[in-house]
């Protein structure tokens, strides 16, 4: 694992490489950490951080579609996060209102379809509502699917897709002897897209925090010590090239 993924030095988007040459990742996974060190390195309030995050969202989704990547999931609040205190909970969704009201439209325009996965019903009605107007309004888009991860856990994740699957061999409708593992990724959260082929988590730790349990099992995995709102499109690319140099043997030679 590459700890240390450094920035260059020029414009993010003259620096992505042809498709021809890079190795581009169908899913990247991406955990997104650090706003609150960030802020306190600078002696701000750790608002300023999360505000500063929630920036970058909408630069790293559009440098994704530009380097074709096909799929970007951002794990932008677990399950374990309500610990948090009150106040920067509240901060936490009245971000996530900006972010729906303000980044959609120009997402729309690049072809983004969103998705949000994770149990919504622990959120405000008016969230909710957002969350499912963005989702019909970028249905039929097909540049790039991004999804995030909001009151989500890996392991809420797979016992989620267990009872599904229970409830479906309890009414017949599924022999529990006959269950494959196809199966069973296909009643979690990202069942319909492949599994990432890279996680990148910034700000440092060299953990994946009950992200993607299932997900991630064949994904390469790539620590940055940039905290998230540093984390642009050339760190991407970086990324990218570091993924690019692995040897991918799912097991085999």
């Amino acid at each position: 694992m590459n700890k240390n993924v450094k920035p260059q030095t020029s414009s993010a988007l003259n620096k992505l490489e042809s498709k021809q040459q890079v190795a581009v990742p169908k899913h990247i996974a991406i955990i997104m950490d650090g706003n609150h060190r960030w802020a306190k390195k600078r002696h701000l309030p750790g608002a300023a951080g999360h505000r500063a995050g929630a920036k970058r969202l909408r630069e790293i989704a559009e440098a994704c579609a530009d380097l074709g990547v096909e799929n970007l999931t951002l794990f932008a609040f677990s399950t374990e996060n309500w610990q948090r205190p009150t106040r920067e909970i509240s901060l936490l969704m009245d971000l996530m209102r900006h972010v729906m009201e303000n980044d959609l439209a120009e997402l729309n325009r690049r072809e983004v379809r969103l998705r949000v996965i994770g149990d919504r019903s622990r959120f405000a009605p008016d969230i909710q509502a957002k969350m499912a107007e963005c989702e019909a309004l970028t249905a039929a888009n097909t540049k790039l699917n991004l999804s995030v991860a909001v009151n989500f856990g890996g392991r809420w994740d797979i016992v989620e897709a267990a009872r599904s699957m229970a409830r479906k061999a309890q009414s017949g409708e599924l022999d529990p002897d006959q269950i494959t593992e196809a199966d069973f990724a296909s009643h979690m959260a990202l069942g319909q897209i492949p599994d990432p082929d890279l996680l990148i988590r910034t700000g440092g730790d060299q953990r994946i925090s009950n992200f993607l349990l299932w997900d991630l099992a064949y994904a390469e995995l790539v620590f940055t010590e940039s905290f998230w709102p540093d984390f642009d499109a050339a760190h991407l690319q970086d990324a990218v090239q570091e993924f690019e140099r692995r040897v991918r043997r799912f097991g085999g030679r």
